[in-house]
């Protein structure tokens, strides 16, 4: 047992790898910027008025006004590219390194034949030492079907444009001046890919605009889309085995109290990577790039280090961002201490403690009235163990709730377990079903929470019933049963910047502060920002913070992004996600 846990230390092995993360952080962020200078220096020198000049036929060896104007326009285009590949130089993409070595290459070789500007040249040339002294840096794995997506997409939109400028210029014959032939509207089909004029004269200026806009717009995208699957990390589908899953409820088992989200750990579109002594772990989803982890380091205490460890390790060989939603204070000092990570407070969690809760008081008034509004009106509740509900009325809650919900899925991710009513599963998980009439109208599905807790997972009514107390019967009949489960404590909801609208109300509130409160009751009339903090609120809990952990303060758009799709809030529209899942 001791050997195992000084596994999970800090050790001498381990202070030097966190010594050799942040050496890695600050060579990618030095050589992202030389990259971007590089990149911008490029683009800008071809623009200025003593270039231009030099951009003749003389200046490329007598070469024709047409290999004049394409070798600009590459220079551009590798220009834009070094400015586009900083973003994986700064997750240590091995692919980007060989592809920015490239891009120094030929522009250093251009440069040179075209006796370009000294400045960019130099800059370039210096780009291109740093990237060859720090190659040991560059280990991100791309996506393993990044390049065959790549050369698909980069020759669909070349040859999509192609085919719609040549079309163009054949179906539109009295726009053009005099008559080319079919090798002339080939070849200005072709050049208009990269922006240069062809042989092919027009009569209305505005068709030469919009074949050239066309064929351009269609070489650019060509461009980006190649760059992105080139250079896209890899977004595997998470599926939690049998052997793993039955891992983590060992480790719940043992350690499952320190944690309420723990559980939903059990979430099958979820991946886990294990401490090296086995007694922590860290699961997570891939989204958009991100690695999505949530809660706390599952297990020992002792073992956690072991584990975030692990998990940086996993986000780094293969470019990912590193991101948790809804870890606990305790769980963010760790995530900091041993991640070099930051953290932001994203909300509160609202638990309840069963013996001290009571219907009794003015505080309970709103919630009194309305279970006894619906009590009045003939509704019954029951709460009992899955293992302890009927088989066959398992499979009927199963369909009416993905009746009810009329999607294929629950929103959720850090607080939902994605299944209902799973007695093979779950057979410790409670439900608390309302009925009326003899028919179900309402149900909630707890999961455990250690041996004595239990946290929400699934509140769901029927929508032909109106919002007049149910969910308020259902929560108050679930903690009046809760002796006879064994269950001390009880997590509800998660409130969103709670303390923000908090604050915001206060008498003596600054104009920042309440500022930010309106702004939060504006987005709750599209997310259940306010709507969740007043409903908790009810109950009177213990507001327990949570955080969200995130590398660098330039990847909180994008953790936001893959937090709102993973929660089923928006993120990738479908149709994107339709086309990368092809791709």
């Amino acid at each position: 047992m001791t050997s195992g846990v000084r596994a999970d230390r800090p050790t001498t092995a381990a202070v030097e790898g966190r010594f050799a993360r942040f050496r890695g952080r600050r060579v990618a962020r030095v050589v992202t910027w030389a990259a971007r200078v590089a990149g911008l220096l490029t683009v800008l020198s071809l623009l200025t008025p003593l270039l231009r000049r030099r951009l003749q036929p003389a200046t490329w060896f007598g070469l024709p006004p047409e290999a004049t104007l394409v070798g600009a326009v590459v220079v551009a285009t590798l220009g834009v590219g070094l400015m586009m590949l900083a973003t994986g130089l700064r997750r240590r993409k091995r692919r980007a390194w060989q592809l920015a070595v490239v891009a120094c290459v030929v522009l250093i070789v251009s440069h040179l034949v075209g006796r370009h500007a000294l400045v960019p040249t130099i800059v370039v040339a210096l780009l291109l030492l740093g990237l060859l002294l720090t190659r040991r840096e560059f280990t991100a794995l791309p996506d393993p079907v990044g390049r065959l997506a790549a050369v698909r997409v980069v020759v669909q939109m070349l040859l999509g444009g192609f085919a719609t400028v040549f079309l163009l210029l054949l179906v539109r014959p009295s726009l053009l001046a005099g008559v080319p032939s079919v090798e002339d509207k080939l070849a200005q089909a072709g050049l208009s890919l990269v922006g240069v004029s062809g042989p092919v004269q027009f009569r209305a200026g505005w068709f030469d605009d919009l074949t050239a806009v066309l064929g351009l717009s269609f070489g650019i995208a060509a461009l980006v889309l190649g760059g992105y699957f080139l250079l896209r990390s890899s977004e595997p589908r998470p599926m939690l085995g049998e052997a793993e899953g039955n891992r983590i409820r060992e480790l719940l088992a043992r350690h499952g109290r320190a944690d309420s989200l723990g559980y939903f750990a059990l979430r099958r579109d979820k991946s886990v990577v294990f401490s090296p002594s086995g007694k922590a772990a860290v699961a997570y989803r891939v989204v958009a790039g991100v690695a999505l982890a949530s809660g706390d380091p599952l297990g020992d205490l002792e073992a956690w280090p072991g584990a975030i460890t692990e998990f940086l390790a996993v986000c780094r060989r293969y470019g990912w961002v590193p991101a948790v939603l809804g870890c606990s204070e305790a769980g963010a000092r760790v995530w900091l201490r041993e991640g070099g990570l930051d953290a932001l407070e994203l909300g509160d969690e609202a638990v309840v403690d069963v013996a001290t809760f009571s219907l009794q008081g003015r505080s309970m008034r709103t919630v009194r009235q309305a279970v006894s509004r619906i009590q009045r009106a003939g509704y019954e509740t029951s709460a009992r163990r899955v293992r302890d509900v009927p088989v066959e009325e398992l499979g009927q809650l199963r369909e009416l709730v993905s009746h009810w919900r009329g999607g294929p899925a629950e929103r959720g991710f850090s607080m939902a377990l994605s299944r209902i009513a799973d007695g093979e599963s779950d057979p410790d998980a409670v439900l608390v079903v309302a009925t009326a009439e003899g028919a179900v109208r309402g149900l909630l599905q707890f999961v455990p929470w250690g041996s004595d807790g239990l946290s929400l997972d699934l509140m769901i009514r029927d929508p032909a019933v109106p919002d007049n107390g149910l969910n308020e019967l259902l929560i108050a009949d679930l903690l009046g049963a809760c002796r006879g489960l064994g269950v001390d404590r009880v997590s509800l909801n998660f409130a969103v910047f709670r303390s923000a609208l908090e604050r915001g109300e206060k008498i003596g509130a600054g104009p920042v502060a309440r500022l930010w409160a309106r702004l939060l009751r504006t987005a709750s009339r599209w997310w259940q920002i306010e709507t969740l903090y007043r409903f908790n609120a009810r109950f009177g809990p213990v507001w327990v913070p949570r955080f969200l952990v995130f590398d660098a303060v330039r990847d909180l758009p994008r953790i936001a992004v893959a937090a709102f799709e993973a929660e089923g809030y928006g993120g990738r529209p479908p149709a994107l996600l339709r086309f990368l899942r092809r791709t």
